[in-house]
């Protein structure tokens, strides 16, 4: 049996012992601690933390999850590592992001559905009350829920896009692909009314509110979603530090949530956004390319180095943390979520 300690980012400490055979997630959940994750197979780096001592065994896990540079830079996955010795972990998620009690199950009512763009569906959720939970929509902002069909057949992680309420609604964002069974479902089968189950709150994408340096998002398609959470966030708090917003997709039709944007800048008055598109037509006016080659631009110009939060594939959350360390923000100050089309 191996002592694990965890620091988290605002200072907590959190302790629980592991067998050699267990991973660390499944050693923590023994011990009732509940930390962020999601598809326990090494698929999708939510459970992404930092190794400060101590000797662990990786197991097989998807570089896109962890890189190389990662790796070597001391990161592990909760869920495919075990422990070889005592370990010291650092986390760079708050105490708030750990859970001591079991996931949240809830239900809710599919209460809206359009399309936000041609590939891209806006759903918006009601929880039903529950005995235990209430109504709100309790979660920190850039976090996620799984949602399991009506059917019970299918379960998808999205990040929600609007701030934590009292009301009990949740907006997504969800990229429609070709024969999903999720996208199949909302383009053939949805209905107002629909009842879908929710599994949540998770994940680790949040603000570092022990940080008082600017924030700088840059996000790809439906890695806008977790971006608007926090800015929403930002603007009921009348937080005035610096931000900037690069929003990228690949065709200017792709783009969407225009109007969340333009309230977002009323609303934070030193937001700067700037839209990106990979393959613009001749009338497109804004940035050509990346948000990641937009972010390159923008750095040298910097007069405070700021935090980076990037979501969006893992070709773009690569591109961004090369660049972004290039111009010399530090590994630990660059906050990342990586998606796949599932």
């Amino acid at each position: 049996m191996y002592k694990v300690s965890l620091l988290t980012r605002d200072g907590a400490t959190i302790a629980f012992d592991a067998e050699p055979s267990d991973t660390l997630l499944d050693a923590a959940e023994r011990a009732r601690i509940y930390l962020p994750s999601s598809c326990r197979e090494g698929g999708c780096g939510a459970c992404r933390v930092s190794h400060a001592s101590g000797e662990v065994e990786l197991m097989s896990y998807s570089d896109s999850a962890l890189s190389e540079d990662e790796r070597m830079a001391g990161d592990i996955l909760l869920c495919r590592s075990q422990p070889r010795s005592d370990l010291a972990l650092r986390a760079p998620f708050d105490e708030a992001a750990v859970g001591f009690a079991p996931v949240p199950e809830r239900r809710a009512t599919l209460v809206a559905f359009e399309r936000a763009s041609p590939a891209i569906m806006r759903l918006h959720l009601q929880y039903e009350d529950d005995t235990t939970y209430g109504r709100a929509a309790q979660f920190t902002a850039g976090q996620f829920v799984e949602l399991t069909l009506p059917d019970g057949s299918t379960k998808r992680s999205y990040s929600i896009a609007n701030a934590p309420n009292w009301d009990g609604t949740l907006e997504l964002f969800i990229s429609l692909q070709p024969n999903g069974a999720f996208s199949n479902y909302l383009r053939d089968r949805a209905a107002i009314g629909d009842t879908l189950r929710v599994r949540g709150p998770q994940g680790q994408f949040t603000l570092d509110d022990a940080s008082a340096a600017p924030r700088w998002f840059v996000v790809g398609g439906t890695g806008l979603a977790p971006a608007l959470s926090m800015l929403r966030q930002m603007a009921e708090l009348a937080d005035q530090r610096p931000c900037r917003l690069f929003f990228g997709v690949n065709k200017a039709e792709d783009l969407f949530a225009l109007d969340a944007l333009e309230a977002l800048q009323a609303a934070l008055s030193q937001l700067v956004v700037t839209l990106c598109v990979w393959k613009p037509e001749k009338e497109w006016r804004g940035f050509a390319g990346t948000p990641a080659e937009a972010l390159a631009q923008a750095l040298p110009a910097a007069t405070e180095t700021p935090d980076i939060y990037v979501c969006g594939p893992p070709a773009l959350i690569a591109a961004t943390e090369e660049t972004a360390r290039a111009a010399g923000v530090p590994h630990d100050r660059i906050f990342s979520e990586k998606f796949t089309a599932a």
